[in-house]
């Protein structure tokens, strides 16, 4: 591979490390700080409480359902392209959310927003992963998952100063400057270099438009599992679910290659497992929000440092972890993360109105660890699984099933909810109730996580089935897939 002086490969390594670690600060940042301001912006826009609640489902759903397809697009007509274009489109989203004057406007920027991030998640890992041989990778994915965490970490903090000095509209138009700063570094530092593993091929427009609609059924149906309209959506968004992978399996062209998960054992496991614990831990903030403001009445500020301890550990852990996951098989240090997550459950399932503080801190600090111990090593076999060709529909299947995972760990939530306190608010008439479903749902997660770690350890080995001539590695070098990198607009011997 051939690269101008001024992006050699230490720079271009650098370059996109930088880039995805953007990227994938922003994309929690965003999320975590909406919710905080959620009710602000409810109350200044006049909408009901069911019309909040689409602010960040209509970003949740427009971001799941063009995941995959914009990954497809990238291995096409370029990686570097399709992030560019997704990072200022959502620029242009939270510049226009920013300036929405009534409710349903909002919503739709929110949408444009979510589409945005779609182009750009996939694409990011994808062109890290592309630059990073795998004795590497481990390392840049764990600097990337601190990233996330980081940006989790700071939304809701950030969040609060600026919504209450500056006010609501402050939170997006703040990822205006990230969200340019993100594209003029792609722009500047990669410059001319662009990843094409599928240069030619057909962009299959059914099985897109059947995966858009059939997937986001799915998922919000999903969500709304406890509700009238919830089972027939999930019913319909299966069917259609099924309907794709028919015609993917028939398709010249496919934008998801289904085969992955039938001949591919890593990947197969790996994502499921990545399911599990999304599934299982997606909603420990959640429910520690509840049990800390209603149960152990804490105001909002002391409630969030106690919450804060878990995502600061994963972002301090998580780099170290994704180094050792390239010495380490991921399978061993994934599948103890995911037991480590599991003992913390159980032990958050004996909560009590008495559980000191300290006792808290450390449950939570135990989930930061076993999240950290998961989460890098996980990413690294899945994207290490594949040939480089498939790496942004890794990714992206990835990131589909993290959100999928959330949807359903909050679906649980909601039901158990519904069954143990009721359609009424939460008093303290109710607080027996209340905790009797937080500790039900933490043992569901637990045996969700356990479900996990059976599904990682099941992925096999990684490291050995990529060394060697025909391992990934030999994959990822020049020849039938294409040259790593195409730069002046000439492909590389």
């Amino acid at each position: 591979m051939t690269l101008p002086a001024a992006h050699s490969p230490v720079a271009m390594k650098r370059a996109v490390l930088a880039v995805s670690c953007l990227t994938s600060f922003v994309m929690p940042f965003m999320a975590s700080a909406v919710g905080v301001a959620i009710p602000t912006i409810g109350r200044d826009l006049a909408m009901t409480a069911v019309a909040s609640g689409w602010i960040a489902t209509a970003y949740l759903l427009a971001m799941t359902s063009f995941l995959v397809p914009f990954g497809r697009l990238a291995d096409i007509v370029g990686r570097k392209r399709v992030f560019v274009w997704g990072m200022s489109i959502f620029v242009a989203g939270s510049a226009l959310v920013a300036l929405a004057g009534s409710g349903p406007v909002l919503i739709a920027w929110r949408a444009v927003q979510g589409v945005g991030i779609a182009m750009s998640a996939g694409t990011s890992v994808a062109m890290l992963t592309a630059v990073y041989p795998e004795r590497e990778r481990g390392g840049a994915l764990g600097l990337n998952a601190a990233a996330v965490y980081i940006g989790l970490s700071a939304g809701p903090v950030v969040s609060g100063v600026l919504t209450y000095h500056f006010g609501w509209r402050s939170i997006f138009a703040v990822n205006v400057p990230l969200g340019l700063a993100t594209v003029a570094v792609t722009i500047v530092m990669l410059g001319r270099a662009e990843w094409t593993f599928a240069r030619g091929e057909r962009f299959d427009l059914p099985g897109s438009i059947l995966y858009t609609v059939s997937l986001p059924a799915f998922v919000y149906g999903l969500s709304r599992i406890g509700e009238v309209a919830g089972p027939p959506l999930l019913a319909a968004g299966a069917a259609g679910l099924v309907g794709f992978v028919v015609w993917e399996l028939r398709a010249r062209s496919p934008i998801l290659q289904v085969r992955l998960f039938v001949d591919n054992r890593a990947f197969r496991y790996s994502n499921l497992a990545t399911l599990a614990s999304y599934a299982a831990a997606s909603a420990t903030g959640f429910l520690m929000s509840f049990y800390l403001q209603y149960i152990k009445g804490l105001n909002p500020r002391d409630a969030g440092l106690i919450l804060v301890c878990q995502p600061v550990v994963q972002a301090v852990l998580s780099p170290p972890a994704g180094r050792l996951s390239d010495r380490v098989e991921p399978r061993v240090l994934a599948s103890a993360g995911m037991v480590v997550c599991c003992v913390a459950l159980v032990s958050l399932a004996f909560v009590s109105e008495t559980t000191p503080t300290a006792v808290l801190v450390t449950e939570l600090g135990v989930m930061g660890l076993g999240f950290a111990l998961f989460s890098s090593p996980n990413t690294n076999a899945v994207m290490s699984s594949v040939e480089r060709r498939w790496a942004s529909i890794a990714a992206a299947i990835v990131s589909t099933m993290r959100v999928m995972g959330q949807t359903m760990s909050l679906g649980v939530v909601t039901v158990l909810l519904a069954v143990f306190v009721g359609d009424v608010a939460v008093t303290p008439a109710v607080h027996v109730e209340l905790l009797a479903g937080i500790r039900v749902a933490f043992i569901v997660f637990a045996v969700v996580c356990a479900a996990g770690v059976l599904a990682s350890l099941a992925r096999g080995q990684v490291h050995a089935a990529t060394d060697g001539p025909n391992g990934a590695d030999a994959a990822m070098s020049p020849g039938e897939d294409g040259p790593a990198v195409r730069t002046s607009g000439r492909r590389d011997p």
